[in-house]
């Protein structure tokens, strides 16, 4: 299985019938389908209509679709079974695994995620696994919890005003998150040493029309490292995906520095230098530059920005 960069996650309450029709008309790179928690009071009721809702709507998915995870409960309830058995269709890429402690939780999921695969017929160990990092036993080994399971194929810090996030560590929110910059930097570390491609962060807790702080937040998880975040709100996906495509000014920096790596490998002439001696470090050109603008071409490339 091949990770592609997701700018925008959306969840969608399962249990929402009129969000799961809209679901695939908002241009989200991804979705996650909440089976978990989709409202309050979550009575069995709910949770049986919610399952066979988002069992229709998988089963209903066109050819092309966005990457689609299931938030489903954790193993430890004993309710992952049926949720998983709901929503275990071709179109979905993988389960969102919420409120874990440690990687016995992720072991406890690819054991259902097994067992479920060889019910349906699924090819054995095809669907991922998403790590939703909600205590903060879990944000303490998040790297273990990243290694747990070769299904792990995305990270997602759910960073929040209000929700578990919050109850586990006790931070005060602020707009410019100055209170959740180390969580979110040690999640992407973590992250990054356990070969995850394209981090994700958490979800902006702002309200939803101030686009300024939303900006801000988002670029500061681009400057930080990450690929992309969840969302909520579908109306923040335009701004979301400006913030993490690269620009043309960087995919055209990116393809002369391949170029001049290219040329210096078959020439074998140096030093290669680029643009302004002002530049510092940018004007000696060195094989982890290479090798960072060609790492960027491929971010660039999956997002279909360049051949």
């Amino acid at each position: 299985m091949t990770s592609r960069p997701l700018r925008s996650v959306l969840f969608v309450a399962g249990s929402d019938v009129h969000g799961l029709e809209r679901a695939l008309d908002h241009g989200a790179d991804g979705l996650i389908v909440d089976l978990e928690e989709p409202q309050t009071p979550m009575t069995p009721a709910v949770r049986e209509r919610a399952r066979a809702l988002v069992s229709s709507f998988l089963d209903d998915l066109p050819a092309e679709h966005p990457t689609i995870f299931c938030r489903v409960q954790p193993a430890r309830t004993g309710g992952m079974w049926d949720d998983v058995m709901a929503c275990l269709k071709p179109g979905l890429a993988g389960i969102a695994v919420p409120k874990s402690y440690g990687p016995a939780d992720i072991h406890a999921a690819d054991g259902v995620l097994t067992n479920a695969e060889a019910v349906v017929g699924r090819p054995l160990g095809s669907t991922w696994i998403y790590p939703i990092f909600e205590t903060a036993e879990a944000i303490r080994q998040a790297y273990e919890i990243a290694v747990a399971s070769p299904r792990v194929a995305y990270m997602g810090g759910a960073v929040s005003r209000f929700g578990d996030i919050h109850q586990a560590l006790g931070y005060r929110w602020t707009a410019e998150g100055r209170e959740t910059q180390w969580l979110r930097s040690k999640l992407l570390v973590d992250a990054r040493a356990a070969g995850i491609r394209y981090p994700i962060s958490g979800m902006w807790g702002g309200a939803s029309d101030d686009l300024d702080g939303l900006r801000a937040f988002a670029a500061e998880l681009r400057d930080l490292g990450y690929y992309g975040m969840m969302l909520g709100d579908p109306a923040h996906i335009a701004l979301v995906h400006e913030i993490f495509t690269p620009t043309s000014a960087e995919v055209a920096y990116w393809v002369e520095l391949d170029r001049l790596g290219a040329d210096a490998d078959r020439t074998g002439i140096g030093p290669v230098l680029y643009g302004d001696p002002n530049q510092g470090e940018g004007h000696v050109v060195h094989g982890a530059h290479i090798e960072s603008a060609r790492l960027n071409l491929e971010w660039a490339r999956a997002l279909g920005l360049t051949k």
